[in-house]
């Protein structure tokens, strides 16, 4: 109906600019999703080769958020106004400003948020970004996607028109409820529920959350007392919240075409744990106390600590005298051949505590190309962190913020991986080379690439990562699942029979034995876990 009424419009009225609006939703009106219907009639008017003829414009009350308009924007529409967003301004409590310097404010900070997207793509201009459909789509149905957002790029079909449907639905009745709320103590406001889109929140209906209280205080329970019970009763909650909120927990062992094998014909747990290492934390990042603890561990069951994109101290290369070892508030006990040396070092874009000596005390030189939590963003850490020992270490000077600069400023094409690569090998003969990439559609011809460029290990971060310096619009709404990364690598490097040239590791919130398996069965030989160390 959208599309026939701006049809009619254009050819009949000669109307030069169109506005999409959630201006007559009311109680009988039920709005449909602006993006939606920006991304249906935006298609739709190409296809009738009449969008140049005219300008949308979308008056929209579901659009808040920096991701939101940058979707309303790559889907076609030309101009935004959320005036839902400027009616909430106005209800702040404890504001002094006036509205207009609130709205002022508001689009600052907005505009801000875009650029930092448009920014990350190596996009300059509103111009080139508009229309561009620059995203890749999860769980969409195949229906939405050819009539909404043709030419989309997307995996794992689902959410249909029905989906979209029920949902409106249901908001619907939240902002006009069946039977009458009771009065509020504060008349003058009109108050909804917290979804708990940002932070956990404990009442029923609420958006779901990796991180929740009950599954941290096992997962510490486990950790500080060593207990069976414990880890148990955590994997058993955290397997339940895999299960609602990632793509592995839809998946599930077929055991039934299985023959079971004695439990010592099976590799032994004390050979298994080889395969793990942390993520890359930066010191700066996490505190010096949490980068030694994270470095003695790994090196004491044999796996590998990662430094991130922050240096390490020259002391830590060396092995420690036996005995008691203090450093800022934690104690340890040090046995023969403990090392606080982390055998992964991290060169970024920054090359951030990046020397000669560095390079040389290293199993492992990886290439930071992505970062699943940010793709497109460098490594950031603010003035006030850069201080003492933190400035040392990166080679910095203290109070000036450290920002890399984003990688596709550092590694314009294969070539410039491979230049990288060549020069590392020459830094440090004996190294593994690792390149970092993130999860995405089409990171199997990217994965090629660099194998054919001499990588010896890639890393595929998943999108689920954590990170401290990052934006909500990042952390929540950038890169795939690890799974679809993973699973399209293993597949691509195998059809160009590069599989055996290469390890695989995957990082990104895997938490359980059941994650380690199935990250394993989707082509991975290594795990990173950074967040539950």
């Amino acid at each position: 109906q959208i599309c026939k009424e701006a049809e009619a419009a254009i050819l009949g009225d000669g109307a030069a600019v169109l506005v999409l609006s959630h201006g007559k939703a009311g109680q009988s009106r039920v709005p449909v999703s602006s993006l939606l219907a920006v991304g249906a009639l935006h298609q739709d008017l190409i296809a009738k080769k009449l969008r140049a003829k005219v300008a949308l414009i979308v008056e929209a009350a579901d659009a808040y958020e920096i991701h939101h308009f940058c979707c309303l924007l790559g889907f076609g529409c030309d101009a935004i106004y959320p005036y839902l967003c400027y009616l909430s301004l106005l209800r702040v409590r404890g504001c002094t400003l006036p509205l207009n310097k609130r709205i002022e404010n508001f689009r600052s900070g907005s505009d801000s948020g875009i650029l930092k997207v448009m920014s990350k793509m190596g996009i300059s201009c509103l111009q080139s970004y508009k229309g561009a459909q620059l995203f890749q789509a999860v769980g969409l149905d195949k229906e939405v996607i050819s009539k909404c957002f043709t030419g989309c790029k997307f995996v794992l079909n689902g959410a249909g028109f029905n989906i979209f449907s029920q949902d409106a639905m249901e908001l619907h009745k939240l902002a006009f409820p069946e039977r009458p709320q009771p009065m509020l103590v504060d008349e003058e406001v009109e108050e909804l529920d917290d979804f708990g889109e940002y932070h956990f929140r404990s009442i029923h209906e609420t958006e779901i959350h990796m991180n929740t209280p009950d599954v941290i205080y096992k997962m510490q329970e486990a950790a500080q007392t060593n207990s069976t019970d414990a880890y148990k009763m955590f994997s058993t909650w955290q397997n339940k919240i895999t299960e609602q909120t990632e793509i592995r927990g839809q998946l599930d062992f077929r055991e039934e075409e299985c023959v079971p094998v004695p439990l010592n014909e099976v590799e032994p747990a004390v050979e298994i744990v080889k395969r793990f290492c942390t993520g890359a934390a930066s010191f700066g990042s996490i505190s010096d106390e949490a980068h030694r603890a994270m470095a003695i561990a790994m090196n004491r069951i044999g796996g590998k600590s990662n430094t991130g994109e922050g240096g390490e101290d020259p002391m830590r290369f060396t092995q420690l005298e036996p005995g008691e070892f203090e450093a800022g508030a934690v104690k340890w006990d040090i046995v023969g051949g403990d090392t606080f040396r982390s055998k992964i070092k991290q060169v970024a874009s920054g090359r951030f505590g990046v020397t000669a000596e560095y390079l040389a005390n290293a199993d492992e030189l990886q290439i930071k190309l992505a970062q699943g939590a940010k793709p497109g963003e460098g490594g950031e850490l603010p003035g006030h962190k850069v201080i003492g020992k933190i400035a040392e270490t990166r080679k910095a000077t203290p109070g000036v913020g450290l920002i890399s600069p984003p990688p596709h400023h550092d590694m314009y094409s294969i070539e410039d991986v491979a230049q990288l690569i060549k020069d590392l090998k020459n830094a440090n003969p004996s190294a593994r080379i690792s390149v970092k990439l993130v999860a995405r559609i089409g990171i199997g011809v990217i994965a090629s690439g660099v194998v054919k460029g001499k990588a010896d290990h890639l890393t595929i971060s998943g999108m689920s990562g954590g990170t401290g310096a990052a934006k909500w619009g990042s952390i929540k709404h950038c890169g795939l699942p690890w799974e679809i990364g993973l699973a399209e690598t293993h597949q691509t490097l195998v059809l160009n029979g590069l599989r055996n040239r290469v390890t695989l590791q995957t990082d990104g919130q895997v938490r359980t034995g059941r994650d380690v398996v199935i990250a394993a069965m989707l082509g991975a030989e290594e795990i990173a876990m950074t967040t539950a160390p």
